[in-house]
């Protein structure tokens, strides 16, 4: 039986079931687990929950039941037979959903970072507990698909192996309602992108940070955490079979020429051809310890030719340009003007994206940052085509478009 209890009668030995308020506005990555010592139960006294669900079947119940007023309980609730739905949700501009992204990355660090180490210390139990961060992640991309993707991208080397998930779960969730799969497929294929590298959690940080090239016999242990996942999640139980089929086939290749089974073409499942292209594009985005994440316009370029080439699915890499953005946020662009600008937000125009000009190549001087919309009638200018900051000596592009919001 579910019981709803106040936070003062937690004790060591309960189970809980759940925790009252937003997933966000508490520091537990789980929403369900037992609470096995008294400083889990410190913890939830302090963290400003004031209420919570306790399983009776799980863990123990209030100390001195009979001696305090009756808590309320909550009938078991039916499996559901609706088909899952997203809580319908407004689209938003990048300004303001850029604050709730800061935000969810910050919480989505601990609760991966934290999901990592129970794994390293066999404790993964049920993998449905990161539900909550799914949806959440789920619900930014549908109000603005480029915030948190664009934010995730500016980890710091260091934060990879943790947002790196997040970054896969949110372009898969993008990439997903661009071909118009339904909500619940949507779910599991955010779920999807945010285990698909969980086994990674077992391959030594020596060799996963490691600033040089890999040995064969390093790259042979990395080579093996599609697998090792794939273990890890079928032994934790509850991972539907998208994740499963990520975590194990995301590094195929559509030529055949990817692991762990080598397969092509469409015998790669569209979920699993579809984890290829997000992991890769948040990989080359990204700052490394080996090096410098590229351009988001020049990491489509070189994957376009990697597409040709047999790398990915041609078509599902069209769809994921799409999604993305021809120019996406904190592409360098030259204007016909002249002038060089950051874009900002695409959402509204993927070839007359909102800009931030900061720079003049006729007087090749910094000019006052300038907030430009080049989709409304009265723009009086456009984008003649995508430059590389270092020609032009640049550094730190990326503050542009981050100050603009």
């Amino acid at each position: 039986m579910i019981k709803k209890i106040t936070i003062d009668q937690v004790r060591q030995g309960m189970y809980v079931h759940a925790l009252g308020g937003s997933w966000l506005n508490n520091p537990f990555w789980a929403p369900s687990f037992a609470v096995d010592s008294h400083e889990l139960v410190h913890k939830l006294k302090t963290c400003g929950v004031k209420d919570l669900q306790i399983d009776l079947s799980k863990g123990v119940d209030v100390a001195g039941e009979a001696e305090t007023a009756p808590a309320t309980a909550i009938a078991e609730a039916p499996p559901a037979a609706e088909v899952f739905r997203f809580k319908k949700v407004q689209a938003t501009g990048m300004v303001d959903e850029l604050h709730h992204a800061a935000r969810l990355v910050k919480q989505s660090k601990q609760a991966i970072s934290e999901m990592f180490d129970d794994v390293r210390m066999g404790r993964l139990q049920d993998v449905q507990t990161v539900m909550p961060l799914v949806e959440d992640i789920a619900s930014s991309v549908i109000r603005n698909p480029g915030a948190l993707v664009s934010l995730v991208r500016l980890k710091q080397a260091d934060d990879y192996t943790y947002l790196h998930s997040v970054a896969v779960s949110a372009m898969m969730v993008a990439l997903g309602k661009q071909i118009g799969l339904s909500d619940a497929e949507l779910r599991d294929c955010g779920l999807a992108g945010l285990l698909h590298d969980i086994g990674k959690a077992v391959v030594p940080l020596a060799i996963l940070n490691k600033p040089g090239k890999l040995t064969d016999d390093e790259f042979k242990a990395v080579k093996q955490h599609s697998l090792g996942g794939y273990e890890i999640l079928v032994a934790a139980g509850n991972a539907p079979p998208i994740a499963l089929d990520v975590c194990l086939h995301h590094h195929e290749k559509f030529d055949g020429t990817g692991y762990p089974h080598g397969l092509k073409g469409d015998a790669i499942s569209l979920h699993a051809r579809m984890g290829a292209i997000c992991d890769v594009y948040d990989a080359v985005t990204s700052n490394r310890p080996y090096k410098a994440g590229w351009c988001p316009a020049e990491s489509l370029r070189r994957m376009a030719e990697w597409a040709k080439g047999g790398h990915f699915d041609p078509q599902l890499f069209a769809a994921f340009v799409k999604c993305i953005g021809i120019f996406p946020v904190g592409t360098l662009v030259k204007l016909k003007s002249g002038r060089l600008a950051v874009v900002v937000d695409n959402s509204k125009s993927l070839l007359q994206p909102l800009v931030r000009i900061f720079y003049s190549t006729k007087s090749m001087s910094y000019i006052p940052p300038l907030s430009l919309d080049l989709s409304t009638a009265g723009a009086l200018d456009s984008i003649a085509g995508r430059e590389d900051a270092e020609r032009w000596g640049l550094k730190d592009i990326d503050r542009y478009w981050l100050d603009a919001a």
